[in-house]
């Protein structure tokens, strides 16, 4: 039973460690770090202004899969952009489509700031987007997706962070909407790990890109293998690998629209759990303590985070042993008993009422959900040969 009771407070403080306490000493260490930098620069007397340069010429990069319905939207977004249109180039590989997106794309093939690739076989995103690096000329590139729209001024917000040399990489942030209202969407949940990513940019310590929008240094680009399931996090962390500092930058902003369900969100989140512990065996690099605080927040952000399913049922089926000789137990299985039958309510219902109550059941019933998906992912990954080619879902 000893054992059992351990198994059961370590997985209980993983869960507690993750989603609560590393927070709270991930800002306590960021607010510390930023008053050493205040603290040097009033007494260096250095000054804070970026040297102002010309914009760089940029590329912007899309692998596209069946998006008939949002591609021409996007071509036009990047087309009308604020930005030299001398300096912008705009790469879309069409990954076999099957749809009519070859047909609008070839619309634009004689723009003169258009590069398309109709590709005929389906190989994966990860394939496309290392064949398209291989024809970038410029010095930077642009990550996003074929239904992400950006802010006129986005790619100008995101080249802002290169004129620090020491950057390699720069995350910009995205904006969910319901595609039936057009209204803001970013959940609780969305709103706190944009707090997070804000508080590890301060102490260099950024972890995965957004692959709605980033950018990157083209010549830093490492080709990833063919199998790649989250490239957008991969590609971030091997320019981190490389010694340069990765940012986020809120103010470059991108739309997009979010699932219109919980099943299409599992789907998403189900093959991103998959490719969580896939990046996960091949970035081992990043679990040596002494790359500084990066170790600190991949293991308490990410690795801890990927295994909370795992920590969730240890917790659920120790307890249940545990309540037949002890009634704190007893108490404590009840707890989560209630939670999944609030996870199941709320599942149920979509439950998208006002209120205290509504938000925390909309809160539990994401969180359950969450991780249900990423075991389900964790599955896949241990029992499944990883593909790289894609199926469309609505996000």
């Amino acid at each position: 039973m000893i054992v059992l009771a351990w198994l059961f407070w370590l997985s209980a403080g993983a869960i507690i460690f993750t989603y609560a306490l590393y927070p709270v000493l991930l800002i306590i260490i960021s607010s510390l770090s930023q008053a050493i930098r205040d603290t040097r620069f009033v007494l260096n007397k250095d000054s804070r202004r970026k040297n102002a340069r010309d914009l760089p010429e940029v590329t912007v990069i899309i692998a596209a899969y069946n998006e008939q319905k949002c591609i021409r939207q996007r071509v036009e977004n990047l087309l009308s952009l604020d930005y030299p249109e001398e300096k912008l180039t705009i790469m879309i590989g069409s990954d076999g489509s099957q749809d009519g997106t070859n047909d609008i794309l070839s619309e634009f093939q004689d723009h003169p700031r258009m590069k398309v690739f109709l590709f005929e076989e389906n190989r994966g995103k990860i394939n496309v987007l290392n064949d398209l690096l291989n024809r970038v000329e410029t010095p930077f590139s642009v990550f996003s997706d074929a239904n992400t729209c950006f802010q006129k001024d986005a790619i100008t917000r995101l080249m802002a962070d290169f004129h620090d040399e020491n950057v390699g990489a720069v995350c910009g942030e995205l904006e969910l909407v319901d595609p039936f209202s057009g209204k803001n969407k970013d959940s609780l949940y969305w709103k706190y790990e944009q707090v997070l990513k804000f508080h590890e940019n301060r102490i260099n310590a950024m972890l995965g890109a957004n692959g709605a929008i980033y950018a990157i240094r083209t010549n830093l680009y490492t080709p990833l293998p063919s199998d790649t399931i989250i490239d957008d996090f991969c590609v971030f962390m091997n320019i981190a690998k490389q010694g340069y500092r990765l940012t986020y930058n809120p103010e470059a902003r991108a739309i997009e629209e979010i699932a219109p369900n919980l099943a299409e969100e599992a789907t998403r989140r189900i093959r991103i759990g998959a490719g969580n512990y896939q990046a996960m065996t091949r970035l081992l690099w990043a679990l040596n303590p002494f790359i500084g605080w990066r170790f600190f927040s991949y293991f308490s952000h990410k690795i801890l985070r990927w295994f909370v399913p795992h920590f969730m049922l240890i917790c659920l089926v120790s307890s249940a042993l545990l309540a037949l000789q002890s009634s704190f137990y007893v108490v404590l299985l009840a707890i989560q008993l209630m939670v999944y039958a609030l996870f199941l309510f709320g599942q149920s219902t979509q439950h998208n009422t006002d209120g205290k109550i509504a938000t925390l059941i909309n809160l539990i019933t994401f969180f359950v959900s969450m991780n249900i998906s990423l075991g389900r992912g964790f599955i896949l990954f241990m029992t499944s040969r990883l593909s790289a080619t894609w199926e469309r879902t609505a996000r």
